[in-house]
This record gives structure tokens, sequence and C-alpha cells, in this order.
């Protein structure tokens, strides 16, 4: 299982705190809102994922388990 950093792009406002928080797995477009996050979230950057899912203003990210895929 991996973990993955889901963005809900029905909450974003764009505050763009996460982009902040995660320069390593998330960039600002244009307008402020979050790219999406470029694989999996690695162990060493585990407890920065979790804290910008709590400082997030609108609730819009999660980290989801994801089983990898079958080879």
């Amino acid at each position: 299982m991996t973990r993955e950093l889901i963005i809900d792009r029905t909450r974003c406002v764009g505050h763009g705190s996460c982009a902040e928080l995660l320069p390593e797995l998330l960039a600002l477009d244009e307008w402020g809102y979050p790219s999406n996050p470029s694989g999996p979230v690695p162990a060493e950057l585990d407890r920065l994922a979790k804290r910008a899912v709590t400082m997030c203003p609108a609730l819009a990210l999660r980290i989801a388990e994801v089983a990898e895929p079958r080879r």
C-alpha cells in the first residue's frame, strides 16, 4: 500500500498553504490552485503531508491508502 495526497477540487478555494508546506509534491497553477500531486507521499514527507491536510482551511486535502498495481 502507498499513501497518496488527494485534492477535493470542489472544496479547494486556492489558499495555497498546501503547496507552501509540500513544494516537493504540489505546485500552484496560474490561478493559485494546487496541481495534481506528483506520485505517492514518500515516508520522509509523511509528517508534512499530514500537516498540510490539517492546515487546509477548506478541508480539501486527504491522504488515502492506495493499493499498488499488480505487476
